[in-house]
């Protein structure tokens, strides 16, 4: 759960509903680099890459000059948890579909931070 968190922090510092702009950034293999975001109009300002913890699945939507949101869960787990920028933390946003969580849980997770 902590490499879950993290990596959802991480995405943060860099959204309302999932867009064009939204991006797998670590799909729940080995650590290493994530999907690179690219510097444009709206939130990123800055181009960077994160840095993802092993089994963590991390999406992340960058749709507005004003909101970034992320939603993550771990390939071992239950439980997937999501946030923005718009003063919504990371938090748990529900159980997954199944047990482990699969891809399809944390994009669902990524559409609902961007529409509360």
């Amino acid at each position: 759960m902590k490499n879950v968190i993290l990596g959802s922090v991480l995405a943060i510092a860099a959204v309302t509903s999932i867009s064009a702009n939204a991006a797998s950034v670590c799909s729940g293999g080995n650590a290493g680099n994530g999907a690179s975001f690219a510097a444009g109009t709206n939130f990123v300002k800055v181009d960077f890459t994160p840095k993802c913890s092993a089994n963590v699945i991390l999406h992340g939507s960058d749709i507005s000059s004003t909101v970034f949101t992320v939603a993550s869960a771990s390939v071992k787990g239950k439980q997937v948890f999501n946030g923005s920028s718009a003063g919504g933390s990371v938090g748990v946003a529900g159980t997954c579909a199944a047990s482990p969580c699969a891809t399809g849980d944390v994009t669902t997770a990524l559409s609902a931070a961007g529409s509360s």
